[in-house]
């Protein structure tokens, strides 16, 4: 699988998932090599049960899906904590986003998809955040 360097936000996850207007853009970028980390399956898991309405089977094939196309599973340590804080604080985010930020430049993601972040944001002058969706 070629490198890796593009992060997925919890969201696009949900929508690859789902029959939203959305899901098609959403699923092509499992298609290609990506990044996430464990906050982004433990997230996708809270949403698959309580707002897609998951069966435990179906969850567990999802997550199992996402693991095995993902190129890279960023793990969440001190670092990523104190890193998701002091990124919170400097561009005014929430700390759950900023955690997922954090991830993503600790994999040295250059891009980080999601719709929940400004469209064109540019991290640490090295992560730009891009809503697949517009």
């Amino acid at each position: 699988m070629a490198a890796a360097d593009s992060f997925l936000d919890t969201n696009i996850l949900v929508y690859a998932f789902t029959e939203d207007p959305r899901a098609e853009a959403a699923q092509s970028l499992l298609l290609k090599p990506f990044v996430l980390s464990v906050q982004t399956l433990n997230e996708f898991a809270n949403v698959g049960r309580k707002k897609l309405n998951m069966s435990w089977a179906d969850l567990h094939l999802a997550i199992a899906d996402v693991i095995t196309m993902a190129a890279a599973i960023a793990a969440i340590d001190e670092r990523t904590t104190i890193s998701a804080i002091n990124l919170a604080e400097r561009y005014n985010l929430n700390f759950y986003d900023a955690a997922m930020i954090a991830a993503a430049l600790q994999m040295n993601c250059v891009r980080f998809y999601s719709e929940d972040l400004q469209h064109g944001l540019v991290i640490d002058g090295h992560l730009t955040v891009i809503n697949p969706f517009r």
